[in-house]
Order: structure tokens, then sequence, then C-alpha cells
């Protein structure tokens, strides 16, 4: 299971790094174009999801690789499961259907995350 959870992590990680940067350094007006959604929002949300999702990201691997305040792990995973969450609602809100299977994917792998390294598994 543990290393399942390290596994899912290291994915889920990856990828909320990945899309924070892309809204971190990407134009808001080319963003915007291309996805439609960042139009709902202000160029300074959008970058604060980026700062949102890059820590989010960090914190799903780095306490535990490090072994400093491992209880970090399940709290970032928890905040993003948080996260995910408004983004559904944002999908549903928006009529955006097909995108919502991967928000869901993203909040069942981090509900997933927190409950195992809340309640299964130490480090």
């Amino acid at each position: 299971m543990n290393i399942a959870l390290w596994i899912v992590a290291g994915v889920f990680a990856f990828g909320y790094i990945a899309g924070g940067i892309v809204k971190l350094t990407m134009p808001y007006e080319k963003y915007a174009a291309k996805l439609g959604w960042p139009e709902d929002f202000t160029p300074g949300n959008v970058r604060f999801m980026g700062v949102v999702e890059v820590l989010g990201g960090i914190g799903l691997v780095l306490p535990g690789l490090v072994g400093v305040a491992p209880i970090l792990v399940p709290i970032a995973a928890s905040c993003m499961a948080l996260y995910m969450a408004g983004a559904i609602t944002e999908r549903i809100r928006r009529g955006e259907y097909k995108e919502l299977l991967g928000d869901l994917l993203f909040l069942a792998a981090m509900v997933f995350v927190a409950w195992g390294r809340f309640a299964i598994e130490p480090f």
C-alpha cells in the first residue's frame, strides 16, 4: 500500500507542479484563449491557482521524502482535494462535463492519498 501511495502522490504531484508552472509562466491572454475557463477569473486569480498547484504538488512528496513533518503530506492531499472540489463546481457551472472526468480523477487520487497517509500507513 505504501508503494501505491507513493506512486499516486508522485504522479499527481508532477501533474500539479506542471500545471501550476504553466499557469505561472504562460501569458494570461494566451492561456485564456487556449482553454476558455480562465476568462471567468482575473489574471491574479489564475496566477494564485498556479502557486497553489505548485505548493500542493511539492507538499504531496517533499515532506515524505526528506522525513521532516511527514504529516504535511495528507494535509496537502486534503487541501488539494478541496481545491479539486472547487474545480469540479466550476466545471459544472460552465457545463464542461467532458473535462469533469479529469478533475474527478484528481479528486479521487487526493482523497486516496489523504486517507492512506492519515489512516493506513506511516512513511
